[in-house]
């Protein structure tokens, strides 16, 4: 399997890159979050190739943490590379580790295409698979006050990947009120 690749970002796509190395471009399909790291000229991703009956993908990450997340989301039943990827491009590896371990499904159900029953689904199956991860998890859970301040930003027009992080950012000491919590995490933007 192809475990990484490097060489010169040829074009990005909405949901693509085509990297050239060795005279031949090949498609990467990556994540949001990967895919506004990449500048023009020399690139290097790690990779996971997914192989199926009538097709054969590369999947490219940023980190190495993002690579074995998505290669777990795939052993899920139900879940696979688009909506893996999805998952990848809306949460952060925080917030989905919160979501497991606080178990709350309404984090996942912020993702197109996954319903309350999926999202149910999936935190089960993730907190069996994710052992190792989750005593690493922060411990600023994603609470309602939290929820309701992403809702705020994302109505604003900030997507979930930029609202996510403009709320860790907020000091620990922020207040509780969700419309001073709004206007810290607008100074993020600033």
């Amino acid at each position: 399997m192809i475990a990484s690749i490097q060489g010169t970002l040829a074009a990005a796509h909405r949901d693509h890159v085509v990297i050239v190395t060795g005279g031949i471009g090949y498609k990467v399909f990556a994540p949001h979050s990967t895919l506004e790291r990449l500048d023009t000229g020399e690139v290097f991703l790690h990779t996971a190739m997914v192989v199926r009956e009538d097709s054969l993908a590369l999947y490219g990450f940023a980190t190495v943490e993002e690579r074995d997340l998505f290669e777990i989301l795939l052993t899920i039943s139900g879940v696979g590379p688009k909506m893996a990827l999805a998952i990848l491009s809306t949460l952060t590896l925080d917030n989905l580790r919160n979501a497991v371990v606080s178990e709350r499904a309404e984090i996942l159900t912020r993702v197109p295409g996954i319903g309350k029953k999926s999202a149910q689904k999936i935190l089960i199956e993730l907190k069996d698979k994710l052992k190792f991860g989750l005593d690493t998890a922060p411990i600023t859970a994603f609470d309602d006050v939290n929820s309701d301040v992403l809702d705020a930003l994302v109505a604003l027009g900030y997507s979930i990947v930029e609202a996510q992080t403009a709320i860790q950012s907020l000091p620990k000491d922020a207040p509780s009120n969700v419309e001073e919590r709004v206007r810290l995490a607008l100074q993020y933007f600033a």
